[in-house]
This record gives C-alpha cells, structure tokens and sequence, in this order.
C-alpha cells in the first residue's frame, strides 16, 4: 500500500521549524529531505529516519526497521504528534549526515566525443 499524500504533507508541515523540508516521490513512496539533504522515507504511512548516533541518543527508545523489504533499518518514529521532537530529531540528524554532492552540470561525452578529444590531444 502506497502512502497518502496527505500524510507526507502533515509530516513537512510538521517539521517545518526543523528547515526547508521537502519530499521527493520515490519508487511509490516519498523521499524527506532538509536544506537538501536526504534523512527520511515514509514508506505505508510511516515515518522512517536515518540512524545516527545524535539520533539513537535523543531517541533510544524508538525502534529500529527497515522501511521495505531488504533495506537498511531507519530509525521508526511513532509519536507523530510532536512537533518540538521530530524537529529536534531530524535537526540532530540532519547535523550528522554529509552535504548532498552537488548535481555534475553540462552535457556527457559520447564514446565518439571522447576518442575525438583523444585523438586532438
């Protein structure tokens, strides 16, 4: 069962203090991102964070699973109502995770194009 839009909007309205949280459809279920980096899935109307230590440490008591069927496990919060929580979890979590790679610009090289290029050189 895929999940309902209306859930992935109440879970960004819900965080909204934490940054510019926006959600990406993935695979039939939405990716959650902040300031651009990926923390979260929602997967069957459930919320699943990255695991990171200042995760695990805000939150030991949350369990951990995976979002579907041969995934790493995430951090499974239940307690979607509040608000001052989530934003402080995905905040430290956000804090641990890498930069997103900036997205490679300009135009790929045909395999004609490159032993051209080589041939010039």
């Amino acid at each position: 069962m895929a999940s309902k839009l209306e859930f992935v909007e109440f879970i960004v309205d819900q965080l909204k203090e934490a940054g510019t949280v926006t959600y990406k459809k993935m695979f039939g279920e939405y990716g959650l991102y902040c300031d651009g980096k990926i923390f979260a899935v929602i997967c069957e109307d459930q919320l699943y964070i990255k695991i990171t230590e200042a995760g695990k440490k805000l939150c030991p008591s949350l369990a951990e699973a995976p979002p579907y069927k041969g995934a790493k496990n995430y951090l499974l919060v239940d307690d979607l109502e509040d608000r001052e929580l989530l934003t402080r979890l995905v905040t430290a979590t956000c804090g641990e995770l890498p930069a997103p790679k900036p997205k490679k610009t300009g135009k790929k090289k045909t395999a004609a194009a490159k032993a051209s290029a080589e041939n010039e050189s």
